[in-house]
């Protein structure tokens, strides 16, 4: 089977999946009980969210590299804004977040574009770090400075430095895998956005023992063994697209899952912190767009060196 028709047969059956949940959620709506109204809606519109996401993910798929880049550069700029809007800025950072936005970012996709390794996987992490405090120390604003520089740092890291290893995995070269990277991309991004619906939806129906209710309420260990389980399996089904053998999928599907479910942990820490439930309205039922890829943040650089150092020249 050719990496067309694997990439087609992919989006079929994630097309007969949303078909399927779209006619089970109207149905429950019509026959609704009232105490569960709320629930059913949230249902619903994380339901046509996933239909708006997974035809845009199919869009830049058929642009190939060029697509995917594009696509995730954006999903960065986003998160990257939605993050700032939660720190407290003041106008001695605010050509550190220029920098951020309008240099760090591009040149990050760019690097990861002609596939510079070398670079691309330190850039953030030691360039940029350096850069911005240096930056920010020229306008003479010393109040909270540690913090603030810390902030813009965490902020590059998750949004931009993190959520780039996706596209990245475009650039691993695999013995006997040639052309077929844009499935691994689709492998990790099923699996870790299934664990999280999946995990909702074990968490609704036997949910009972909550992990962390200080900081997500929703998420309980019942919810939490049934979702990361349920999605291990999935992943072991998927090898076909991977160059992993089913025992090797599952194991990588089970890593990406619990980092996932780690990020979202983290995630929902930092909102607590700023007092608020969602990072933004993006995306109507799933809030913004760090809302929707927190699990991923963490789950992609881990997912990404895993692959290279086991599987990749």
């Amino acid at each position: 089977m050719t990496a067309n028709e694997q990439t087609a047969l992919l989006f079929l059956g994630i097309g007969l999946v949303l078909l399927a949940a779209t006619a089970a959620g109207r149905l429950l709506a019509r026959r609704q009980d009232p105490a569960q109204s709320a629930t059913i809606i949230n249902l619903n519109q994380r339901i046509a969210a996933w239909w708006v996401m997974v035809l845009l993910t199919g869009l830049a798929f058929i642009f190939g590299k060029v697509g995917v880049l594009v696509l995730y550069a954006v999903a960065s700029f986003t998160a990257l804004r939605e993050f700032v809007t939660l720190i407290d800025t003041r106008r001695g950072d605010h050509y550190a977040l220029v920098a951020a936005f309008f240099v760090v970012l591009p040149v990050q996709y760019w690097l990861i574009g002609i596939d510079w390794y070398g670079l691309y996987s330190i850039f953030i992490p030691v360039y940029a770090f350096l850069l911005l405090p240096i930056i920010a120390a020229f306008r003479s604003d010393t109040i909270r400075f540690m913090e603030r520089v810390a902030e813009v740092q965490w902020g590059l890291m998750i949004a931009v430095f993190c959520i780039s290893h996706v596209p990245a995995l475009l650039t691993l070269e695999i013995p006997g895998y040639d052309a077929r990277n844009l499935l691994l991309i689709a492998f990790l991004v099923v699996v870790v956005q299934a664990s999280d619906v999946l995990q909702y939806v074990w968490g609704n129906v036997f949910g009972r023992h909550k992990i962390a209710p200080r900081l997500s309420p929703s998420k309980t260990w019942e919810g939490f063994v049934g979702g990361v389980g349920s999605a291990t399996l999935i992943g072991a089904a998927l090898w076909w697209i991977t160059p992993f053998t089913p025992g090797e999928a599952a194991m990588m599907a089970l890593v990406s899952t619990l980092m996932g479910f780690c990020g979202g942990l983290v995630m929902s820490a930092i909102k607590r912190d700023r007092g608020v439930k969602d990072w933004g309205q993006l995306i109507q039922g799933h809030g913004g767009m760090l809302d929707r890829v927190d699990s991923v943040i963490f789950a992609a650089p881990v997912f990404f060196h895993l692959t290279r150092y086991f599987w990749a020249l």
